[in-house]
C-alpha cells in the first residue's frame, strides 16, 4: 500500500479512536462508576475490545500469542516488552483476570483517557518519590494480587524502538520479592505495526510470546530481573530476527 493509503487509514482510525474514547469517557463518568468493580472493568475494557478491532480492520494490525499456557491460574505478575500503546491495550483483552498497571499518575489528567483509568483500581505513581513510590507500588500492588488481580510493569520503564532494547529497572522484582509472587516475561513486536511516537500505523502481524512463571523465591531482585531480561530480549530475537540483524550491521531498525 502506497505512503498515502497507510495515512489515510491511519487518520481514520484516528478518527474512530477519538470517538470511541469520548463515549467511553463519558460512559464511564454516568453509568459505569455505579456498577460493582468486576462489571465496571468489563465494561470499561469493551473500549480496549473495540479498539484492537478497530485496528485490525481499519489499519490491518493482526496479531497471533504464543504461550498463553503458560499463564497459571493464580497471581502474578507480568513483566513484558514495551514498544507501543498497542500492548496497553491489548493485555486488558487478552489477560484472564483483571490487569493493575503502575503508571505515572501524569496519565490521570489526559483527558477522557485519564478519566476511564481513574474508574480502575490502577496504581499511579509520582516517580519523583523513588523509594517511597516503590514501596506504595508493593503495599497497594500486595492487596490487588491478594484480590485476585494481576499486576502488570514494563520494566524498561518507556517504550523502545524495534531492534532496540532500554534499561530494565528493578521495580517489577521488588514487588514480585516482596509479595512472594511468581512474574511472567512476555515479548512482543507491536512496533512493526504500531511505532512510538509515530501517526502512521503499518499492515502487518504482532507475535505476542508468553513465557514460564519465574518464581522469586530464593533470588535477589537483581537476579530475577536479569533472568527476565534475558528470557524477554532471547525471546524478542526469536520474533523479530530481521530487527536485531539490521541492528548489528549498522542499519536503522526503527521504521
Amino acid at each position: 500500500m502506497s505512503r498515502a493509503g497507510l495515512f489515510l487509514r491511519s487518520l481514520l482510525f484516528a478518527a474512530v479512536l477519538t470517538v470511541a474514547t469520548v463515549i467511553w469517557a463519558l460512559l464511564c463518568c454516568f453509568v459505569f462508576i455505579a456498577l460493582p468493580y468486576r462489571k465496571r472493568y468489563w465494561a470499561i475494557s469493551r473500549w480496549n475490545v473495540f479498539v484492537i478491532w478497530a485496528a485490525r480492520h481499519i489499519c490491518g494490525i493482526r496479531y497471533q500469542v504464543k504461550g498463553y499456557e503458560n499463564l497459571p491460574d493464580a497471581p502474578v505478575i507480568l513483566l513484558s516488552k514495551h514498544q507501543s500503546a498497542w500492548e496497553t491495550i491489548f493485555y486488558i483483552c487478552l489477560m484472564p483476570r483483571p490487569l493493575i498497571f503502575v503508571f505515572k499518575k501524569e496519565l490521570l489528567m489526559v483527558p477522557f483517557f485519564g478519566w476511564g483509568l481513574a474508574m480502575l483500581r490502577m496504581i499511579a505513581i509520582d516517580r519523583s518519590k523513588g523509594r517511597d513510590a516503590m514501596a506504595q507500588v508493593i503495599a497497594t500492588g500486595k492487596q490487588r494480587l491478594d484480590d485476585g488481580q494481576w499486576v502488570i510493569m514494563f520494566p524498561e520503564g518507556t517504550r523502545t524502538k524495534v531492534g532496540g532494547q532500554g534499561n530494565y529497572k528493578g521495580g517489577g522484582a521488588h514487588l514480585a520479592i516482596g509479595t512472594k509472587t511468581p512474574v511472567v516475561p512476555i515479548a512482543m513486536n507491536s512496533g512493526d505495526c504500531w511505532p512510538r511516537n509515530a501517526f502512521v500505523k503499518t499492515p502487518g502481524l504482532i507475535t505476542v510470546s508468553i513465557g514460564k512463571p519465574i518464581a522469586p523465591q530464593g533470588l535477589t531482585a537483581q537476579e530475577l530481573m536479569h533472568q527476565v531480561e534475558n528470557w524477554i530480549e532471547s525471546e524478542m530475537r526469536v520474533i523479530t530476527p530481521d530487527a536485531y540483524a539490521r541492528k548489528s550491521a549498522g542499519k536503522p531498525a526503527a521504521r
